[in-house]
């Protein structure tokens, strides 16, 4: 799976640079996250810009790092969710899990 971290505004910002998250790849975000939250104390901000398609191991990947990430005491925010992508969130409630954001600079206020 491609990825580009950086770290921005005292975040580590996950880009996804795939257009589908699926059991082909979700492992890798799995263990990408994990790492990601072993790492440090800084929220992580997942940008799902190109992400045109997820499915439920996709979703899975996604969740488990929100779970690690609050049992660090830390955080797992998702930006810049495309129309269907978003639409598999609603329709499974995770929209009430997870922090989604428009944008990016959404994120990064509601961190401040």
């Amino acid at each position: 799976m491609n990825f580009k971290l950086e770290k921005r505004n005292d975040c580590q910002v996950l880009t996804i640079q795939e257009e589908r998250i699926d059991a082909h790849n979700s492992a890798d975000l799995k263990a990408e996250l994990l790492q990601l939250v072993e790492q440090g104390d800084e929220p992580i901000i997942v940008q799902l810009e190109q992400v045109r398609f997820i499915d439920s191991s996709g979703l899975g990947a996604l969740l488990s790092g929100h779970k690690q990430a609050l049992a660090k005491s830390g955080k797992l925010l998702l930006v810049n969710i495309q129309q269907p992508v978003l639409s598999m969130f609603e329709i499974t409630r995770l929209n009430r899990v997870f922090e989604i954001y428009t944008t990016i600079n959404e994120a990064f206020a509601a961190q401040s």
